[in-house]
């Protein structure tokens, strides 16, 4: 501990984000690429490399995560993957799928999570912790190794659950705001993308999705961990 702050947990909590971040991006560009837009490809940004990631965005992978950390104690900060505007107008259905791939990611990542935190407690190196909370959804039942992956396995499934509910809000500039070009075509979708696209809409957005994810989160953070790892009786 330094000045109150957790260095080692901040360890911890950077290398979760950083993977889940990257993870989500990656995704993106994967998905834009066999869907026919090749920018984030030529990009190199279809990779689990993070330094493509971290060079394009170092304000959103490296400054502001550490700011937030020291500040608040918890991590937040954004990335991004280039696409083709013109491959995105001209195919609406696969810049929605595109754009859904990243919340997939992080999806597959706290199904893999759960499903390591089952098998630890099954195998009794896990247990429910007495009090849950964001980086502890299990325990070690012992000293050491064990205690290190009981934290990184916590904040993997609490943090991707974060960024997929997060991301999946149907507000722009969230990647859940194209879900409705999977289903609209022509003018309609070029007219709900211009609409959405605007820079006020998208502040507009992202204060909305703050105040409902900071209202709702914790309630789903608690009924998805009861299903997970019941109390203990």
């Amino acid at each position: 501990m330094a000045g109150g702050i957790d260095l080692t947990l901040g360890i911890k909590w950077y290398l979760v984000f950083l993977f889940s971040t990257v993870c989500h991006e990656a995704a993106h560009a994967w998905a834009a690429w066999k869907l026919g837009d090749d920018t984030a490809h030529r990009g190199g940004q279809v990779t689990l490399d993070p330094s493509p990631h971290l060079f394009r965005e170092p304000v959103g992978m490296i400054v502001v995560p550490l700011l937030s950390y020291v500040s608040a104690g918890w991590m937040v900060g954004w990335a991004s993957a280039p696409y083709n505007l013109a491959w995105a107008r001209q195919y609406p259905a696969r810049s929605a799928w595109m754009a859904l791939a990243g919340p997939a990611a992080n999806i597959a990542l706290l199904l893999l999570s759960a499903l390591l935190i089952w098998v630890g407690t099954e195998w009794n190196v896990l247990q429910p912790p007495t009090s849950p909370g964001f980086a502890v959804v299990t325990t070690a039942q012992s000293p050491g190794w064990g205690e290190f992956g009981a934290t990184m396995l916590s904040l993997c499934f609490s943090l991707n659950l974060l960024l997929a509910v997060f991301n999946l809000l149907p507000v722009p500039p969230l990647d859940g705001a194209q879900l409705p070009l999977l289903f609209l075509r022509g003018d309609a979708a070029e007219t709900y993308r211009n609409a959405t696209s605007s820079p006020a809409w998208a502040w507009i957005g992202l204060f909305v999705a703050w105040r409902v994810s900071n209202h709702w989160f914790p309630d789903i953070f608690a009924s998805i961990t009861s299903l997970l790892l019941p109390s203990p009786t």
